[in-house]
């Protein structure tokens, strides 16, 4: 199993010099990856958002093995073509260390209303899954031709391509219980299973991703995130392969989670 640092970029940590230099720290104390929250809005008394883009270009620029991406983007309100071009370019600045984290989002704190993107949960499944590929097409380097019903790409080429061939792994998140979510994690190189609670739970999902699998398909990654000092080994033998060392973000100390950093995974 491979640990990460789950970091909610919010007041504390919306400074992406601060997050660069718990990356180091992590590096340094034989962490594996770190992965950002992606919110343009929280609920009180979360104030400050720092952008997930910006801050993982300053993670990428002061490490050199951590893995590093959003987890997760929600790609319904973001325009794919510039989400393939801001992974390549990361992709990049990394040498080729990005996992891209998806989902399709939620409106808990007006997130979606209050900027008058789509509310309907199935409609954003199907604009998931158009953004999917054409992200998928982009990083290809050849041009780009899609007309969805909810995105259009005509004859673009996006370049520079990822570093990572034929594209940065892919991680969809899901919720227990649905089953569109697990059959499109299914497609792609592993899950982010949101709200497990407890490992019996985790093996469920795990056991219902691996029948819709082809036998030659690959790795695929099971990450499920956990409380800062927490025992995973129980969680791994349930399949999980990433742990999440996860942070509460209304109470978010820059002390605390660089003492977690500095003491290495559990």
């Amino acid at each position: 199993m491979k640990h990460a640092l789950f970091l909610p970029i919010f007041d504390a940590l919306a400074e992406p010099a601060a997050v660069a230099d718990l990356a180091v720290h992590a590096e340094a104390a034989g962490w594996d990856g770190l992965f950002v929250w992606d919110h343009i809005a929280y609920s009180a008394p979360v104030a400050a958002i720092a952008d997930p883009w910006i801050t993982l270009a300053a993670v990428a620029c002061a490490t050199e093995r951590l893995r590093l991406g959003p987890m997760i983007t929600p790609l319904p309100r973001r325009r794919p073509v510039k989400v393939a071009r801001e992974v390549a370019t990361l992709d990049r600045l990394s040498v080729g260390r990005v996992t891209l984290g998806v989902g399709i989002g939620g409106d808990g704190a007006s997130e979606f209303s209050g900027t008058g993107e789509e509310l309907d949960a199935r409609r954003r499944g199907q604009m998931l899954d158009e953004s999917l590929d054409i992200l998928t097409a982009a990083w290809s380097g050849a041009p780009v031709s899609r007309r969805g019903e909810h995105y259009v790409v005509d004859g673009l080429t996006i370049r520079p391509i990822p570093v990572q061939r034929p594209r940065p792994p892919i991680w969809v998140a899901l919720r227990r219980g649905n089953r569109a979510p697990l059959r499109r994690a299914a497609r792609y190189d592993g899950m982010f299973p949101i709200e497990v609670e407890s490992p019996a739970q985790l093996a469920e999902i795990v056991a219902d991703v691996r029948t819709l699998r082809p036998a030659a398909s690959g790795p695929f990654d099971v990450a499920v995130g956990g409380p800062a000092g927490a025992d995973p080994r129980p969680y791994e033998a349930a399949g999980a392969t990433w742990w999440m060392a996860s942070f509460s973000p209304y109470d978010l100390s820059l002390d605390t989670v660089r003492g977690v950093a500095r003491a290495g995974p559990t």
